[in-house]
């Protein structure tokens, strides 16, 4: 039988003394964390042991001897390690030893509770690995690893869990101090002592009441906002269509998240509240920076005189648009009735949107200001607000919109209607599907001439529903590219992302052996290294919520909405459903 013995690199050039670790009986393995130092007493090494027990739930004992030999052999040493395994009991009982000036280890695995005739010894396969690596790392279910070099022997996630978690789960046994005066000297990775700042330590204290205050600060703002005052119609519903609303609800959850007193259960909570907090401090500072840039040089007002005369040249190319709809466009042949009568009541709105403007003009500078100003909660915020004033800019193109889009689809499901009874067919609107049905002579000629009226009207009706289509896209385009920029700002694992690129290692998708020197009749020595995990797969493992209030069209939906004339929203209906 072979045994895998998980040996710390640290420990390699460690005095001799006792092997401590946990045994896994499921796979063969024994996990060695430290060891354990001459002189000591039995009884203080178990009162360690058991302490660490208590508080890691960890089943640490001691599992065999470390014997590093720096200078000639003493006589006694053999038998004196040999003695240990009558104090301290584990089956089985491991027998490590480095000669001095050697590559190659001593290793052996000793049953003592072995019938007559079984052999007593088992062969070990001797492990290194990075304790403080495999420590500080996460490790993620093994869907997709990386590519490994040629010549190292990749290893699924799923085997090697019980060795990451035993060593991430006794850091009661690391926190001691090589250097401590105390009873039981240990060697590990933390072996030459653990630091504290002070200022660190100040911060840490002050941060339970800060995050305290300020997390009822943030439930007495919700409270607030949830009042009987603010559910009146229409503002449910107005704040369901703002962009800015929708923002500041969700910068609120996150702000209620970094600030919570509860502590993370997971390493996945605690990595999704640092990527919160990193996605709000550069969110922040993202907003300051254009809000110092605003104010600098007086660009506020040099933009609020810029937009007068941009939404006059607006208006006046829709005119022209409209003047040129009206007549004979690209040389086809409208209904001159119907023609007149929809560009001049397009004109008229027109007509009433310049004057709508022209009204706030004094209130422009003072507008883009306090916009300006919203940057202090964050560029989101500021993006968000954009995009309503965006929309409400080109209200009248929306309008436009609405009018051509209604009556587009009026007619083409009268003219889809009509076909069928043709067809002698009707739509049952109890079944949701098509039966046949018998019509008269009169129905027949009714529908005849509808049909007839409605398909001459077509072609004006359509020209001016795809032109205000195309104007409409070309806003929700703008919106939709505003909308991406928030969504990138506020989902992006910023905190995961930097720590894949400074520390690789603390996301382990994985572990690699490359074997070291190997001889016949000498134990196998490999040494674990960590496969990191891979950048779209931080993304994909660590990718905030974002505000999630636009809907998500196939392009099949899309293109059957615009052809039958159904209204396409920047935003999500009553139960998920489009209008």
């Amino acid at each position: 039988m072979v045994l895998k013995a998980f040996f710390p690199t640290c420990c390699t050039s460690a005095d001799s003394g006792l092997l401590v670790g946990r045994w896994v009986p499921e796979q063969s393995s024994a996990v060695v964390l430290a060891v354990v130092h001459f002189p000591f007493i039995p009884v203080r090494v178990k009162e360690l042991l058991a302490q660490v027990q208590q508080a890691s739930q960890v089943g640490v004992a001691v599992l065999g001897t470390w014997c590093h030999r720096r200078q000639e052999p003493e006589e006694g040493l053999g038998r004196f390690l040999e003695g240990l395994g009558v104090i301290f009991f584990h089956e089985p009982w491991l027998q490590l030893c480095r000669e001095r000036g050697s590559t190659f280890w001593s290793c052996k695995a000793i049953q003592r509770s072995t019938p007559p005739g079984v052999p007593s010894e088992d062969q070990v396969m001797l492990v290194f690995y990075d304790q403080r690596q495999v420590l500080l790392s996460q490790l993620h279910p093994p869907a997709a690893l990386p590519d490994h070099q040629a010549g190292d022997a990749p290893a699924s996630a799923g085997g090697l869990a019980a060795v990451f978690d035993t060593v991430a789960r006794s850091k009661a046994l690391f926190s001691s101090d090589r250097f401590d005066e105390g009873p039981v000297r240990l060697s590990h990775w933390q072996s030459e002592g653990v630091e504290a700042s002070v200022l660190v330590e100040l911060a840490k204290q002050a941060a339970g009441p800060a995050c305290l205050l300020l997390s009822f600060l943030l439930s007495l703002l919700s409270a607030m906002a949830a009042c009987r005052l603010f559910r009146l119609w229409p503002l449910p519903f107005i704040c369901s269509k703002l962009s800015t609303c929708e923002q500041v609800r969700h910068r609120l959850g996150q702000l209620s998240l970094v600030f919570s007193t509860q502590k993370a259960e997971n390493p996945t909570q605690l990595m999704r509240k640092a990527n919160v907090l990193i996605s709000v401090l550069l969110d922040v500072a993202l907003g300051l920076a254009l809000l110092t840039w605003l104010h600098g040089k007086d660009r506020i007002g040099q933009l609020a005189d810029a937009l007068i005369p941009v939404a006059d040249r607006v208006a006046e190319e829709l005119q022209h648009l409209l003047q040129w709809l009206m007549g004979a466009p690209a040389g086809l042949k409208m209904n001159r009735a119907l023609d007149q009568v929809l560009g001049r009541f397009f004109l008229y709105h027109i007509h009433l949107w310049i004057s709508y403007i022209h009204l706030m003009s004094p209130f422009i500078e003072r507008i883009l200001w306090h916009v300006g100003l919203s940057a202090c909660l964050g560029l989101t915020v500021a993006v968000s607000l954009l995009s309503d004033i965006i929309a409400l800019l080109t209200f009248h193109i929306y309008c436009f919109y609405v009018y051509g889009a209604r009556l587009y689809c009026l007619k083409m499901y009268g003219l889809s209607s009509l076909w069928r009874l043709f067809r002698g067919k009707k739509w049952n609107v109890l079944r949701q599907r098509v039966d046949s049905c018998s019509y008269d002579l009169d129905q027949l000629f009714i529908g005849t001439l509808l049909f007839t009226i409605l398909v001459f009207l077509l072609p004006t009706t359509a020209l001016y529903y795809l032109v205000f289509t195309l104007l409409r896209l070309l806003v929700v385009a703008v919106q939709g590219l505003l909308h991406l920029l928030v969504d990138l700002i506020n989902s992006l694992p910023l905190y995961s992302v930097g720590l894949r690129l400074c520390r690789p290692y603390r996301l382990a998708a994985g572990v690699k052996f490359r074997v070291l020197e190997h001889e016949a009749g000498k134990p196998l020595r490999l040494l674990m290294q960590i496969n990191p995990l891979p950048y779209s797969r931080v993304v994909r493992a660590y990718r905030l919520p974002s505000c999630g209030c636009r809907p998500k069209l196939s392009w099949s939906s899309l293109c059957r909405k615009l052809f039958f004339g159904e209204l396409i929203y920047p935003w999500r209906q009553k139960g998920g459903k489009q209008d």
